[in-house]
């Protein structure tokens, strides 16, 4: 891996927050139900994270010399409760993976500067993975 490579893979991350963003925005606006209200707020505080992610991400590629992304891959639709909390859940869990090779990848590269940018981004997504098992009962 070399930095290069690198910037590409945070490159993918950022085109994946944008995903996030795009998918939290729909589900907070189409998302029904008393069983819900409690999830939808904590869905909002999610897409939060989401933008300042999407942020962080735009700069470490910035700052090792690449071009931030601004593709945004397709979203899926999902405007059923618990079908929407399934694919947020699904793709945290995706992000929490490539966050956890992204921080070894950053050390292996020996930039422990971007290592630690990064883990905040780690620690909020495995929040929002346990936050979306509890809502959907796992």
């Amino acid at each position: 891996m070399d930095t290069e490579g690198f910037i590409a893979l945070l490159n993918e991350d950022l085109e994946s927050e944008y995903r996030s963003i795009v998918q939290y925005v729909q589900h907070t606006a189409t998302i029904k139900g008393a069983e819900y209200l409690s999830i939808i707020e904590e869905l909002r505080q999610h897409l939060g994270q989401e933008l300042d992610h999407a942020s962080t991400l735009a700069e470490q590629i910035d700052f090792l010399g690449g071009v931030p992304s601004v593709r945004v891959p397709e979203v899926p639709v999902a405007t059923d409760g618990a079908d929407a909390l399934r694919l947020d859940l699904e793709l945290e869990q995706e992000q929490l993976r490539r966050y956890r090779e992204r921080v070894e990848q950053a050390q292996e590269l020996g930039l422990s500067d971007v290592a630690e940018a990064l883990r905040p981004l780690l620690q909020q997504t495995q929040d929002h993975v346990m936050d979306l098992r509890t809502a959907l009962g796992k």
